[in-house]
């Protein structure tokens, strides 16, 4: 799977992508806010690059690409150090509007950020920038 800039320069992994489930972690390293946190940006980031592949796989079968009308999240607890790890998981898939929870945690498993994100399915049209 191809990355885009931002989530290069955020060092994102993608550890396993299916249309039941998107893996993927991002290291605290070079990720954080001023007093030593992880970024609160960069977690929603992570959580939006997650859940709009796993709906952009989804979308896949009917030739659709996915667009995000809107992402929320709630941080739980900070992180210091290491990697933050999410899991995408559907919520609603339908033929026009997806919606996904992103479960993100710190390496201790704890639970740090919660995030929702709809996309909308639509035909992809060719970008003259690419």
């Amino acid at each position: 799977m191809k990355l885009g800039e931002l989530e290069r320069r955020l060092g994102i992994e993608i550890l396993e992508a299916s249309v039941e489930r998107v893996v993927g972690r991002m290291p605290v390293a070079g990720n954080r806010q001023t007093y030593g946190r992880l970024h609160g940006g960069a977690t929603m980031a992570l959580g939006e690059t997650l859940g709009s592949l796993a709906a952009t796989l989804h979308g896949a079968a009917n030739s659709k690409a996915a667009v995000g009308v809107d992402v929320n999240t709630t941080h739980h607890r900070s992180v210091h150090q290491g990697y933050v790890t999410g899991t995408a998981t559907p919520l609603h898939l339908g033929s026009r509007l997806t919606t996904h929870e992103v479960a993100l945690e710190d390496d201790a498993g704890r639970r740090i950020a919660t995030v929702r994100i709809t996309n909308m399915l639509v035909t992809p049209v060719e970008d003259a920038d690419t």
